[in-house]
């Protein structure tokens, strides 16, 4: 017996009674207004608790579906990459200097003329409004109270116009359709928007192993059954707090953006996502995008040295090493390892990194390691699912803090300082 999630006449009623009784229960996951932006989001009491990145994961857990938590927090296959992401940073120790004069340290860096306060952004993350209500406007403008980067999904279910009209300064990241008219009508689509900086994905050719997906119960678009519904019922602050509040006030989600036009909805019985193969897509199809971008364009997913050449000298400006946080190929190199051979060959773009990154010390390694910047996903996804902009700022405070710790035990005061032969230590 399959049982539809999608409200009827007869159930809107009731859905908007109940949406009444829990609107105090949910209210730490409310948008501020654009007046009161400039004062961040008081901390719940709840939110205390969470003293790193790593414990926002386990808030998470409790706090989704298993769908939807398993989307966020899947990786391919045996979990090789995912594993190797972190046990890479293992590689390394610090070498600290003492007695030095640290009370003048600070986080800030800066990337492409800009002076963020932390050398870290937000990654991309798909459908990022199903695990928090309005989540890329949440993780975009928790990003720009805290004067960081964040980069809106291609996979998400919120317009890029509503996020770009904010001028939050947020970069949107392009999962080109695999034809020339697509591709042209989506970049059009991104300018007229008005970002400034598209970073173009180029490590998805074709989709992964779906197995996780499958044993986690996610499907793309969810498929209603008994099963997901009692997921929804059990996890009751996500269902009214995010999905039942979603479509009560915007309608059912769509894929919003892979394309110059809407996408399938995120839950329907029998539509298909309409998510075109890009196994033929090459670098001609990354130089027509560099002649008719006219902003600035970063290409994320670059493994190997020579990619990174060829992207530079087709005029990326600028590149993130990338293994998609271990979600594509598994067994793919953790970034980290290659990323000193790639800040090598391409001296004069700034090359950034994300996979893996959960602490202060992640970034200084990747940083000491010629890192220019680097960006974090999954955990800030789980900060936005468990506590709205609270969380995500919350989030951000905490590895900010643990970036500023960590210069002051390695004796500097600004990141510029940083110096793998003389700050690192490799063990093996």
């Amino acid at each position: 017996m399959k049982l539809s999630l999608v409200p009827t006449l007869s159930t809107i009623g009731l859905i908007q009674r109940i949406h009444r009784t829990m609107t105090t229960a949910i209210a730490s996951h409310d948008l501020p207004s654009s007046a009161s932006r400039a004062a961040p989001p008081a901390l719940p009491a709840r939110l205390r608790e969470l003293r790193s990145l790593e414990d926002f994961e386990h808030a998470a857990r409790r706090h989704l579906p298993r769908p939807v938590f398993g989307y966020i927090s899947m990786a391919a296959e045996t979990r090789r990459s995912l594993r190797g992401n972190r046990e890479c940073f293992d590689d390394y120790g610090f070498v600290t200097r003492v007695l030095k004069d640290v009370s003048r340290r600070s986080t800030v860096a800066t990337l492409f003329g800009h002076e963020y306060a932390a050398p870290f952004g937000i990654a991309p993350m798909g459908i990022s409004a199903l695990s928090a209500y309005r989540g890329d406007l949440v993780l975009a403008r928790s990003a720009a109270r805290a004067n960081v980067p964040m980069i809106m999904s291609g996979s998400s279910l919120i317009r890029l116009e509503d996020v770009a009209k904010e001028k939050l300064g947020a970069w949107f990241q392009a999962y080109l359709p695999g034809d020339v008219p697509n591709i042209t009508a989506l970049v059009d689509r991104i300018g007229n928007a008005g970002f400034q900086t598209m970073v173009f994905t180029v490590d998805t050719p074709v989709t992964p192993n779906p197995e996780h997906f499958a044993r986690s119960g996610f499907t793309s678009p969810l498929r209603p059954s008994l099963g997901l519904a009692w997921q929804g019922i059990s996890h009751p602050r996500w269902l009214f707090g995010t999905f039942f509040r979603t479509i009560l006030q915007h309608g059912m989600p769509h894929f919003e953006n892979n394309y110059a036009r809407r996408g399938a909805p995120i839950l329907s019985k029998s539509v298909t996502r309409d998510f075109s193969d890009r196994g033929h897509l090459n670098w001609e199809h990354f130089g027509l995008i560099r002649k008719i971008w006219p902003g600035r364009i970063v290409i994320k997913g670059i493994l190997h040295r020579e990619d990174a050449r060829i992207a530079r000298d087709m005029g990326a400006d600028g590149i993130i090493v990338s293994n998609h946080g271990g979600r594509q190929l598994d067994g793919a190199v953790s970034p980290l390892r290659v990323l000193p051979g790639i800040v090598d060959a391409c001296p004069d773009i700034p090359v950034m990194m994300d996979s893996g990154i959960r602490r202060g010390s992640d970034v200084l390694k990747a940083l000491a390691l010629g890192a220019r910047f680097v960006f974090v996903g999954r955990p800030f996804g789980y900060a936005a699912a468990v506590g709205g902009e609270a969380g995500v700022g919350h989030a951000i405070s905490l590895l900010q803090q643990e970036v500023s710790r960590n210069m002051a035990m390695l004796g500097i005061n600004g990141l510029q300082e940083l110096d793998a032969q003389t700050h690192l230590c490799p063990y093996r």
